[in-house]
C-alpha cells in the first residue's frame, strides 16, 4: 500500500505569472495545477498543442477559475524560442516564476535538434538558456525566481568538453548526466551573474529524485519504441511505496525551490529520503560536478556562441 505522499504549504500567488516549461503531462503539469491553485497566472509553453489542451482541461476541472494558457514551445528549436519568447515579450508583462521543468532523457540512438545539437543538451540545456536569455527583461521586471529542474544523473559522468555534441561516440547517459550538468552550471552562474549585475531575479536548482514520470517510458519521437525496463520497475516500487517518489512528491523540490519565502538562489533543492531518490524537500549539497566556477563560465561562453542569444555583460 503507498504511503500519503508529503505535502508543503505554498504562498498565496495572487497576481504573479508564472511560466513552466514541459507542464503537458508528470512533473510539470503537477507544479502548473499546484501554482494555478494558489493564485497564479500559469502560462504553459509546451511543444505538443493537443497535449497541452488536455492538461489544460484537467487543471481547469479541479480549478476551474484558474487563470492558464497555452503557448506553443518546442525547446529544440531555437527559431521556437524566439518565437515564443518574442510572444511574451511584446505582451509586455513581467515574469514572477519561471520553472525550467522541460526535458528528454536517454534516446537510444544519437539524435540531434532542428538546429543540429545533441538531442539532449539542446533540449535540456541550450533550449533553455536561450529562453532564459530572451526572457531576461520580463524576468528582471517581475523581480523572477528561477528554478532550474536538473536530475540526480547530474552527480554523474561529466561533461565531455571534447566532443560536446557526442558525434565521436554516443552515450545516452553520459549526454544526459551532460546536460543536466551543463544545465545546472548555467543555473548557478546566472544566481552569480545576476548578482554581480543588479538584474534583481534570483536563480536556483530543483531535483525530483526518481519517480515514474514519461522521461523514460514509450517515446516513439525520440526512437524509443517500449517503455524502459527501468521505468516499470520504477512504477511497480512507487505504487507500493518503496524507494520511489510518486509525481506528487518528485514535484516538490520545485515547488518549494519557485516559491517558499526560505528557498535562495544558487542552491540546491531535491527530496530528503533514502539517497534522495524521494521524501519531502530539503536544501542539498551541491554535486561536486556543479562546483566550478570555471567551468560554469565556461559552458556559459559556449552556450552563447552555440545559441547566438546573449546576455547583458556587467550592470545595465
Amino acid at each position: 500500500m503507498a504511503k500519503t505522499p508529503p505535502d508543503i504549504p505554498v504562498p498565496d500567488l495572487t497576481g504573479k505569472l508564472a511560466v513552466v516549461t514541459g507542464a503537458s503531462d508528470g512533473v510539470g503539469l503537477g507544479l502548473a495545477t499546484r501554482l494555478a491553485a494558489t493564485g497564479a497566472e500559469v502560462i504553459m509553453p509546451v511543444r505538443n498543442p493537443r497535449k497541452g489542451e488536455a492538461a489544460l482541461a484537467k487543471i481547469q476541472a479541479k480549478h476551474p477559475d484558474a487563470a492558464i494558457s497555452l503557448r506553443e514551445l518546442d525547446l529544440s528549436s531555437l527559431a521556437s524560442v524566439a518565437a515564443v519568447a518574442d510572444q511574451l515579450v511584446e505582451e509586455g508583462r513581467p515574469i514572477h516564476l519561471l520553472v525550467n521543468n522541460a526535458g528528454v532523457m536517454t534516446p537510444p540512438e544519437r539524435q540531434t535538434t532542428k538546429d543540429g545539437f545533441e538531442l539532449q543538451l539542446g533540449t535540456n540545456h541550450l533550449g533553455h538558456f536561450a529562453l532564459v536569455a530572451r526572457l531576461l527583461p520580463l524576468l528582471r521586471a517581475g523581480k523572477a525566481r528561477i528554478t532550474s529542474q536538473i536530475s540526480i544523473a547530474a552527480d554523474q559522468h561529466a561533461i565531455n568538453w571534447d566532443d560536446l555534441q557526442w558525434e565521436r561516440r554516443y552515450n545516452g547517459n553520459q549526454a544526459y548526466s551532460q546536460s543536466k550538468i551543463a544545465f545546472g552550471l548555467f543555473g548557478l552562474e546566472l544566481e552569480r551573474r545576476s548578482r554581480n549585475g543588479g538584474w534583481d531575479i534570483t536563480s536556483n536548482l530543483s531535483h525530483p529524485g526518481v519517480t515514474p514520470t514519461n522521461l523514460l517510458a514509450a517515446r516513439p519521437e525520440v526512437g524509443r519504441g517500449r517503455d524502459t525496463t527501468m521505468v516499470r520497475v520504477i512504477r511497480a516500487l512507487s505504487a507500493r511505496g518503496i524507494l520511489f517518489g510518486t509525481v506528487e512528491s518528485a514535484l516538490l523540490p520545485a515547488l518549494h525551490a519557485a516559491t517558499s519565502p526560505s528557498a535562495e538562489g544558487g542552491h540546491l533543492y531535491g527530496p530528503s529520503g533514502l539517497r534522495h531518490l524521494s521524501g519531502p524537500p530539503a536544501e542539498q549539497k551541491l554535486y561536486s560536478r556543479l562546483r566550478s566556477e570555471d567551468d560554469a563560465r565556461r559552458i556559459w561562453k559556449i552556450s552563447e556562441e552555440l545559441t547566438d542569444f546573449h546576455f547583458p555583460a556587467g550592470r545595465n
